[in-house]
Formats: structure tokens, C-alpha cells, sequence
């Protein structure tokens, strides 16, 4: 598959998990972040859609370890928050 069809398609899945708080959070994290990820953080972000939207929610709120293989920059950018859209 292409990169932009990658993309389009991951785009998809992070906006839509079932919620609306959990399609603000790892969407907003997705559009926020997701231009400067190589092959192998997109990678990572895919197996964070195969997750439980309340783990990863967890995961960025430290209420939960996370899996091994979600560490460094990536975790740090899920745990600030910033990404998160709110209406005022």
C-alpha cells in the first residue's frame, strides 16, 4: 500500500474508535504528530489502533503502564495532552 493510502486509512481508524472522547484523544494525536513519524512509528501507531480505546486513554492519562512497545517520543507526545481539541 502507498503512503498516502496508509495514511488516509489510519486517519480513518484513529478519528473513528466508538467514542468521542476517544476520537478527540487518538485523533487529535494522530493529526498533531503523525507528519514527522518514520515507517516504524506509524507502525507503532497502528498496533495503538488495534488497542482498546481505554487503554490507550489510560496509557495517556499514566493510569496504566504501557505496552513495551510504546515508549520514547511517541508515549511522550500521547501523555502531553496538548493535541486534545476543545471547544470553548
Amino acid at each position: 500500500m502507498d503512503q498516502e493510502t496508509r495514511l488516509k486509512r489510519l486517519a480513518f481508524r484513529a478519528w473513528h474508535r466508538g467514542t468521542k472522547e476517544a476520537d478527540l484523544l487518538i485523533g487529535g494525536y494522530f493529526d498533531r504528530y503523525h507528519a514527522g513519524w518514520d515507517d516504524s512509528e506509524l507502525s507503532v501507531f497502528e498496533l495503538m489502533l488495534e488497542a482498546d480505546e481505554v487503554d490507550v486513554m489510560a496509557w495517556a492519562l499514566g493510569k496504566a503502564a504501557p505496552p513495551p512497545w510504546l515508549k520514547g517520543r511517541m508515549l511522550d507526545a500521547l501523555r502531553t495532552l496538548d493535541y486534545i481539541p476543545i471547544a470553548r
